[in-house]
């Protein structure tokens, strides 16, 4: 009698316990759109980097030496000039930079006060060829695929 009662009563328990075992299928394209939801893109990984930089783990400390970097480029580049002003400027330029995830470097923009084309019309063609002569970058990575970033550069420019 025990077991008429007892087999109905497993069987039930039995037939709503698999269920919660049940497995659901979920796609590749399911997977990727929710990964791509809580993946922060305005974030990398790792900063882009000059071979000097490559050491800096810290996120703070590569992008301060890569912005570094670049500035030190431009100075040397814009020293090299050597241009003639007939009145000091003391003024700070902003350069949009992008570096491209194969490591290629263009401006996007250059913010130039219109004192500072009239004292020195050049300068956005030397800061050009200054970007054009950089040495080799490796790229910002995210998640290990390399992507491209936006850096705005503030470039002070100072005569006497």
């Amino acid at each position: 009698m025990r077991m008429k009662i007892f087999l109905p009563f497993f069987l039930l328990v039995a037939a709503v316990g698999c269920k919660q075992f049940e497995t659901q299928r979920i796609s590749s394209q399911d997977i990727l759109r929710e990964e791509s939801q809580e993946l922060n893109w305005k974030e990398v990984d790792q900063y882009p980097a000059f071979e000097e930089c490559r050491e800096f783990l810290r996120e703070e400390t590569a992008k301060a030496c890569f912005g570094q970097k670049i500035k030190e480029y431009v100075y040397a580049r814009l020293e090299d000039k050597q241009p003639v002003v007939t009145r000091a400027i003391h003024d700070t330029l902003l350069l949009h930079l992008i570096i491209a995830y194969d490591g290629e470097a263009r401006i996007d923009s250059l913010e130039v006060d219109s004192s500072v084309v009239e004292q020195l019309p050049e300068i956005q063609v030397w800061i050009q060829q200054s970007i054009d002569s950089l040495p080799e970058i490796y790229p910002a990575t995210k998640r290990g695929i390399p992507v491209t970033t936006k850096f705005r550069i503030p470039l002070v420019i100072q005569t006497d």
